[in-house]
């Protein structure tokens, strides 16, 4: 996948969420730009939208949150294509994101049988990380 260019406010916000070790709502993200010049969470959303667009940042649904791609560099979650997967833990909040072609195979299939046309998959496990587990 080529980069797209990006504005600087979408920079920005890309390099918050990539620096992070934890997702970040919206709020949390205009709080760490404020000395950038980001003054209403408008911004952070519009940047937000486009880096979601570019498969360059994922939203976790249940956490209303957002996390930079770990893996950008491949077509297999960019721009909408296949299916994003995440484990969060509920101890300490680490996400681990990951890709099982096998899953994709198997969300395909039943989509095709159905007539069901996706438009986004996005699964979401939660329960303990291995540290938090032991």
């Amino acid at each position: 996948m080529i980069a797209p260019a990006l504005t600087k406010n979408q920079s920005l916000v890309f390099e918050v969420l990539n620096r992070s070790d934890a997702p970040m709502s919206a709020y949390t993200i205009l709080d760490r730009l404020r000395d950038h010049g980001f003054r209403a969470p408008l911004q952070v959303y519009r940047a937000l939208d486009k880096l979601l667009e570019f498969g360059l940042v994922h939203r976790l649904e249940s956490l209303n949150a957002f996390v930079a791609c770990s893996h950008a560099q491949s077509d297999c979650c960019s721009r909408g294509h296949g299916t994003v997967a995440f484990a969060i833990c509920e101890s300490c909040g680490h996400v681990s994101e990951f890709h099982d072609h096998a899953v994709d195979h198997r969300l395909g299939d039943w989509a095709k049988e159905k007539g069901f046309k996706p438009a986004k998959t996005t699964i979401e496990i939660r329960g303990l990380c291995s540290a938090c587990a032991a």
